[in-house]
């Protein structure tokens, strides 16, 4: 396998070429919305290792998937993650391998990711306030991750900062956060807390609210149509800024017609719908080494993605495990 064979169209003739790959429960923070209090912990024997997740991809390109996120837990906590990312751009046919991280230990590993192939990372940030990241996260590791955006942009790397907003402050966040995108030329993107796990338990945010704030406080914001990646977010361009406003509107704007991904768990199950606690093991296939049997594992899981959540319908969600488990 390798290079793509087939472009595979699930049930309502969406082009899956996107999987989001979790190598890691784990993570250096402690975030309230995520894992306070820490998690039960997977053992080191139930997570796939990194020549089973190649397996994976490369019958994943078969499939026309070609587009690879890396993400935990925090995946850089997992020794020698840069190799993995090699090992996937190795695959004929591979199109791009991002990364998401909390940014605390990129600046040690950049060198490293940067010549395995990497040239896009999304640094997950709430806010800039330091008491409040503290707070927030458990640590005091702003300047850490400040001295990564910072590094990752003087090195040439496409930086994204993915935002949750959290309580009845979040303005005074929104506006210190879009102001990175207005000092740096990067795309400070706002995401609408899922309720799921411990999501459920959040405040709520509306990307609509923010939208409107944005347009009452700056003139000429206008709707940014270039591509900035594989996802869903919808940009602005704000006169003045060196980088775009995004937003993730999974509640207030559902993008489920146009939802292009999968997402494989660390342990190796598949899931289609972070909604649904639905999944498809692919861990026992991969130690009988039957990559046939995982093939047909990515077509069944994509051919049976559903049409659409029901994250407004708190009735209809089944997924009660947290982010952490499921992969971000």
């Amino acid at each position: 396998m390798g290079k793509v064979e087939i472009i595979l169209i699930d049930s309502f003739d969406r082009n899956i070429d996107y999987m989001r790959i979790s190598i890691t429960d784990r993570c250096n923070l402690r975030c309230r919305y995520c894992m306070p209090d820490g998690i039960d912990l997977c053992s080191h024997d139930d997570i796939l290792t990194f020549d089973e997740i190649v397996k994976v991809c490369r019958e994943a390109v078969g499939l026309g998937i070609v587009n690879f996120k890396i993400t935990g837990g925090e995946p850089l906590v997992r020794k020698n993650c840069p190799d993995l990312i090699e090992k996937i751009y190795s695959i004929d046919g591979v199109n791009e391998v991002t990364l998401t991280t909390n940014g605390v230990l990129l600046t040690e590993q950049l060198d490293r990711l940067i010549s395995s192939g990497v040239k896009s990372i999304n640094i997950s940030l709430d806010t800039i306030n330091r008491e409040k990241y503290k707070e927030i996260t458990g640590f005091d590791e702003l300047d850490r991750v400040f001295e990564a955006i910072k590094k990752s942009i003087d090195r040439g790397l496409k930086v994204k900062i993915n935002s949750v907003l959290h309580d009845e402050n979040f303005k005074d966040d929104f506006f210190d956060l879009i102001s990175l995108a207005k000092k740096y030329p990067i795309d400070v993107r706002f995401i609408e807390m899922m309720p799921i796990g411990l999501g459920a338990k959040s405040m709520l945010i509306s990307n609509d609210e923010l939208v409107k704030i944005l347009k009452e406080s700056f003139e000429n914001v206008d709707i940014d149509d270039k591509k900035h990646g594989y996802g869903p977010a919808k940009y602005y361009r704000v006169d003045g800024f060196l980088g775009s406003i995004g937003f993730i509107s999974a509640i207030h704007g559902k993008f489920c017609d146009s939802c292009n991904r999968i997402r494989m768990t660390s342990t190796g199950d598949i899931k289609s719908c972070l909604c649904f606690d639905k999944k498809i093991s692919l861990k026992e296939a991969l130690r009988n080494n039957d990559v046939k049997k995982v093939r047909e594992m990515l077509i069944e899981s994509i051919l049976d993605k559903p049409e659409k959540h029901c994250f407004e319908e708190m009735d209809g969600i089944t997924e009660v495990k947290n982010m952490s488990k499921i992969g971000g």
